[in-house]
């Protein structure tokens, strides 16, 4: 707290800061919420999500139909929609806008978006200079000339400018709930984009399980090495591995050596060597994961050990529900032991991972923007789950739970990120918990009683392939279990993501108190190919439920309109505003030092100015 003793200049000026900073926080205070929009598991479908982005996951449509008159129809929003995305003006054969009246629509958009000076000081800065004055002419409501809507050029640059200024007014927050990684074969373009110098101030990033898996094995890990590349190769997704320039050269000649006719199993690789690739990995991953777990008993991770089982069953001949017999590189007496072909190749490859740059770009966002939960507006995010009991309460891990475990793992994490960037060797016992955290039962990124890997390649028997579901959505229906996590992280809501919801098949997206959310509608081809967004403005929230690429395919050769399928999960009576919220509470209690402040220039000075 300053003192009054100071020199009258500086006194003078530390008063006139605590004014200014009292006066903005007010402002602040009484402004509207901005408008959080969630994702949920694009699982590297890249191509899908920067298309969908150009939209806001539905909320470009939306907006216009909040902030537009009522008189407008479906077609005209719709198509106004497409404007905004595009950035530019243009015509189909079946509807037409005129140009002064798409500049007039902006227009209100923004003005509905903007509250004060400072959100039009910010659009202010972005605007490009040649046309500066006449939008902001237009966005005051101020006159300009006639030529912005009467020559066609003008106006097609006046549409554009405009188009940007609405896409950046209504992104207050973008909050993206892990799983970048898997599955589709652009995770690398997923992240440009939300590292993008446009849109990076507005993301939030949680980790997802998949994510977890490719930071331990930039990291080192060996046996996340192994799995991150076998999913890579089941799903043929050798040109990503290109680009960040892994050689797999040394792999391939030895999965060739091995299986040179057809591999056997259930390998889900459409290319014949991307089968191979898939079973010369499973076999890496599954003995040095088996090494993993003896060093760490204590992870309580035997389930997963499946190759001593194994080697008994083929020494007995006892191999009949067995999907495959030929496993050339297993020692039956030692079935645990990598060949001195398969150590050479994952060392090799440890070391390409630890060491690539393309990689480190891409862990740069993971390690350093993302987070393991994140709290706004009173709504913890996370990617899948907290671990919990049959009974309902928080499960303990590492001597920790609820929201320390959270803290504890978040800084584990960030800590291996540290000796990553740094050069530095990691200890082996944090990496072993990286490969927990992946699959592990008691794992805030997984929540199943094991990963049935193994038992999916190699077993005929479906019922051991079932991976059982803990006790995280059946907690969620129960009162005390959610009144436990609002009250340990101070939150009234929670939203996660980790498992699709089929709204087709019935499934809700919110719980019926309206206290927990899933957005993961499967957003990648490999799952439901869907996805859902999640947005919460100041008057509603709201989940969008996005088309298929099949479904906006079909409209558009019918040449209809896309009607976004809404679940309106809140309505607020009067318009939430940042007082509100969790931030707000942290600017009440700056604003209470400031008054305190105040009153010590108060008593200081007497009753003077």
């Amino acid at each position: 707290m300053p003192s009054v003793t100071e020199s009258p200049s500086k006194n003078i000026a530390t008063l006139h800061n605590i004014i200014r900073e009292l006066t903005e926080i007010d402002t602040k205070l009484d402004s509207y919420i901005d408008t959080t929009m969630w994702i949920s598991d694009p699982h590297g479908a890249g191509d899908r999500f920067v298309s969908i982005l150009k939209g806001r996951f539905g909320l470009v449509w939306r907006i216009c139909y909040e902030a537009l008159p009522r008189t407008f129809s479906n077609e005209k929003i719709e198509h106004l929609g497409r404007i905004i995305r595009k950035e530019k003006y243009f015509i189909t054969a079946n509807y037409y806008i005129e140009r002064q009246d798409v500049i007039s629509s902006l227009v209100k958009i923004i003005q509905y978006r903007v509250q004060n000076v400072s959100d039009f000081d910010q659009i202010r800065n972005n605007i490009n200079k040649d046309l500066k004055l006449t939008l902001e002419n237009l966005i005051l409501g101020y006159p300009v000339p006639n030529i912005v809507y009467e020559n066609a050029l003008i106006a097609d640059r006046v549409i554009s400018a405009l188009s940007k200024i609405v896409k950046q007014v209504i992104l207050g927050n973008l909050i993206v709930l892990g799983d970048i990684f898997d599955r589709g074969d652009e995770p690398d373009k997923i992240v440009r984009i939300l590292n993008s110098r446009e849109i990076r101030p507005y993301v939030k990033f949680v980790w997802g399980n998949h994510d977890i898996l490719w930071m331990g094995a930039a990291a080192g890990s060996m046996p996340m090495i192994a799995e991150a590349l076998r999913i890579s190769v089941r799903y043929d997704n050798l040109d990503f591995l290109k680009r960040l320039n892994i050689d797999i050269s040394g792999l391939v000649r030895l999965a060739e050596k091995l299986y040179p006719g057809d591999v056997h199993g259930a390998f889900k690789a459409k290319k014949a060597l991307s089968q191979k690739l898939e079973k010369t990995l499973a076999l890496i991953q599954f003995k040095l994961e088996e090494q993993t777990i003896a060093r760490h008993p204590e992870l309580e991770m035997e389930p997963r050990l499946w190759l001593e089982k194994l080697t008994d069953m083929l020494k007995r001949g006892d191999t009949d529900g067995l999907t495959d017999t030929d496993f050339p590189t297993l020692d039956l007496d030692e079935p645990a032991a990598l060949s001195a072909d398969e150590q050479d190749i994952i060392d090799d490859l440890t070391r390409q991972f630890v060491t690539s740059q393309r990689l480190k770009y891409l862990m740069e966002f993971f390690f350093e923007r993302g987070m393991l939960y994140h709290i706004n507006n009173y709504i913890l995010n996370i990617h899948a789950l907290i671990p919990s009991t049959a009974d309902g309460e928080f499960e303990e891990f590492l001597g920790y739970r609820g929201k320390a475990l959270f803290d504890y793992l978040q800084s584990l994490i960030k800590h291996i990120g540290a000796h990553y960037f740094d050069g530095k060797p990691q200890d082996e016992r944090d990496l072993a918990i990286m490969f927990y955290l992946w699959c592990g039962p008691k794992s805030p990124f997984f929540g199943k009683n094991a990963m049935k890997t193994f038992e999916r390649y190699f077993l005929k028997d479906k019922t051991t392939h079932k991976e059982t579901l803990l006790y995280w959505g059946e907690n969620l229906q129960k009162p005390h279990f959610m009144d436990l996590i609002m009250k340990e992280f101070g939150v009234k809501r929670i939203v996660y993501g980790h498992t699709p919801v089929d709204f087709l098949k019935g499934e809700k997206i919110s719980s019926p108190d309206k206290r927990a959310i899933n957005i993961d509608g499967g957003f990648s081809e490999a799952y439901l190919n869907r996805g859902h967004s999640l947005i919460h403005t100041p008057y509603s929230l709201y989940a969008i439920i996005l088309p298929t690429p099949a479904e906006i395919r079909e409209v558009r050769e019918k040449r209809e309109t896309m009607r976004l399928m809404v679940e309106t999960i809140d309505t607020f009576d009067n318009p939430l505003k940042v007082r509100d919220t969790y931030a707000g509470k942290q600017l009440l209690e700056r604003r209470n030092q400031l008054f305190a402040m105040l009153q010590t220039y108060k008593n200081g000075n007497g009753n003077s100015s």
